[in-house]
């Protein structure tokens, strides 16, 4: 059997508790019991993302999230969704920068089900990887970025300004969706060859939550997953330290077919596990989440020159985290008025602070949504797996809650002063096109290409 240890509820935790094991083969495994409702959730995080690829093979990650469902050596095709949802549970995957994780939430009864299922494909899914699972994978990650990215409005501006912020080369300069060139130049070499990098079980971090036995579950996972053997080729991500400002504005203007305005920005702020990322989180806060915020209030309240205005924290651990600014103006206001009054909100913002106020409500606010991840067997599943990843301690999502209601408004207001200024920020200004221009535009491309053409 594994060895573990079980630890003590935390201050702060709100009595909640989890225990830690790691078997021969290096898989983390960390259990937490809550027997309030008859259900149970497993999370299982890989630590790799967009991060760890290479030029000329981004969206790797993205693609295999998609592989990881086309079957295994005992789970043919569409299986793994047609077990778990015939067993009345749920399921998905995800990719970020940072990580991929995959989870199901199950019946209670059913957890033996969901830990063999991806202990499968975790050991043998290269048995049942071949040309048409990645052809059929290809084609629907390809059409999952037109559906989210290229064919809806302001769909660009994720990718566009996470170019800006992070430089040509930087780990996280392209996004985990990947280029439509980078994903046709794939080859199932290059998925054997991810698979066989990282998903290993000493690549990788389960953990189990709900009305669980423990001791059973702790069985069935050794059951399942002991047998699978580790791999130790993965090579560590690419660092991705950077200056704590920009330096400098950097600015794109799009012009493209969208029903209004909009001004968004991305300004460089730290780190996510550390004390000054809880600030700038509770700056964000306090400027731009919800009706009650300061850019909120002023804009499309007071003003009347936006129809939106919400401003919020990506957090990312291993470059520095994003303050993420969206606007959509109203009307015919243009984006220069706009900007203006943003950047005297924020100006003000860093020479006053928070008022006592708006720290009681930011800290009630980011304490409630804190709560309800962890009041959920799958949220907690997720937190517990992601604290383990990034940081090396699950039990640190037991305690996040208390370490944002200690931050004070001194140090909120630091990080403002520090960050949220016009020289530390990428900038996006959309504005409207009509089919019209469009059509003209085309015209003239082509009318130009054409005179090229005769000149040579």
């Amino acid at each position: 059997m594994p060895m573990g240890h079980t630890a003590t509820a935390a201050a702060g935790s709100g009595g909640l508790t989890a225990t830690e094991h790691r078997l021969a083969n290096g898989l983390r495994v960390v259990l937490s019991e809550d027997h309030l409702t008859p259900v149970a959730a497993v999370c299982l995080w890989y630590d790799v993302g967009s991060r760890h690829e290479v030029k000329g093979r981004t969206g790797l990650a993205h693609l295999f999230e998609h592989l990881m469902f086309q079957g295994s050596q005992q789970v043919h095709g569409n299986g793994h969704f047609e077990l778990v949802q015939g067993a009345g549970g749920s399921l998905n995957g995800t990719t970020s920068f940072e990580r991929t994780n995959y989870f199901e939430t199950m019946p209670a009864h059913q957890l033996e089900l969901a830990l063999w299922l991806e202990a499968d494909r975790m050991g043998s899914l290269l048995s049942a990887l071949d040309d048409e699972s990645m052809e059929n994978q290809r084609d629907v990650v390809k059409n999952e970025r037109r559906q989210r990215y290229d064919n809806v409005p302001y769909g660009t501006a994720f990718e566009k300004l996470t170019a800006l912020s992070y430089p040509e080369g930087h780990p996280y300069h392209h996004t985990p969706i990947g280029s439509m060139a980078d994903l046709d130049a794939a080859t199932l070499d290059d998925a054997r060859a991810f698979f066989r990098t990282y998903y290993a079980p000493n690549n990788a971090v389960l953990s189990v939550v709900g009305d669980i036995d423990p001791e059973q579950t702790l069985a069935w996972v050794e059951k399942y997953f002991g047998s699978i053997p580790g791999h130790d080729g993965k090579q560590p991500p690419r660092d991705g330290s950077l200056p704590e400002r920009i330096g400098k504005e950097l600015r794109e203007v799009v012009e493209e077919d969208v029903p209004a305005r909009a001004l968004m920005a991305a300004y460089r702020l730290p780190e996510d596990g550390t004390r000054a990322c809880d600030a700038a989180d509770l700056a964000l806060t306090v400027l731009g989440s919800g009706e009650s915020s300061r850019l909120y209030n002023r804009l499309v309240r007071r003003d009347r020159t936006a129809v939106t205005a919400g401003f919020g924290l990506l957090r990312l651990a291993g470059a520095p985290s994003l303050g993420w600014l969206d606007v959509k103006t109203s009307g015919d206001v243009e984006v220069p008025v706009i900007e203006a009054a943003v950047d005297e909100e924020l100006a003000r913002f860093a020479e006053e602070g928070p008022t006592p106020e708006e720290m009681e409500r930011a800290q009630a606010q980011l304490e409630r949504e804190w709560l309800d991840r962890l009041g959920t067997v799958a949220g907690r599943a997720d937190e517990l797996c992601r604290f383990a990843v990034l940081f090396g301690d699950p039990q640190l999502a037991l305690t996040a809650v208390q370490r944002v209601l200690d931050v004070t408004a001194a140090e909120v207001q630091e990080v403002a002063k520090a960050r949220l200024r016009p020289d530390n920020r990428a900038v996006l200004v959309y504005e409207p096109v009509t089919a019209a221009e469009d059509a003209d535009a085309i015209q003239e491309a082509a009318e130009t290409q054409q005179e090229e053409e005769a000149a040579k």
